[in-house]
């Protein structure tokens, strides 16, 4: 299942309001650790229908930061988050970013 970009905080209430759980990776195209986290999330994907979010951390900042305000987590680039029902119910960051890890974290 491809994921979609959030390029504004009207698209994030939309995402986050969606049913089910879901998956919100928050990526720096700049990164090389960003890079592999997000290796490791397409991957995860190519396997798994889950509906998926990516944020542009420095392309879209209002809505990264909208991120970390709205779920009172501090911002980090790689973040993924599993939401459900609007609420996260996971979340790690950088080299925790796994395929395994998210799996897992479907699993819980």
């Amino acid at each position: 299942m491809a994921q979609k970009e959030l390029h504004s905080i009207e698209e994030l209430d939309q995402f986050v309001a969606g049913e089910g759980k879901r998956l919100l990776f928050k990526h720096s195209t700049i990164c090389p650790i960003s890079t592999s986290a997000y290796e490791e999330f397409q991957s995860f994907l190519q396997e798994q229908e889950v509906p998926a979010a990516v944020i542009l951390v420095r392309e879209d900042r209002p809505v990264s930061n909208e991120v970390a305000d709205r779920f009172a987590i501090k911002h980090e680039s790689p973040q993924i988050f599993l939401l459900d029902g609007g609420q996260v119910k996971w979340h790690t960051s950088h080299w925790k970013i796994t395929k395994d890890a998210i799996v897992e974290a479907l699993k819980a």
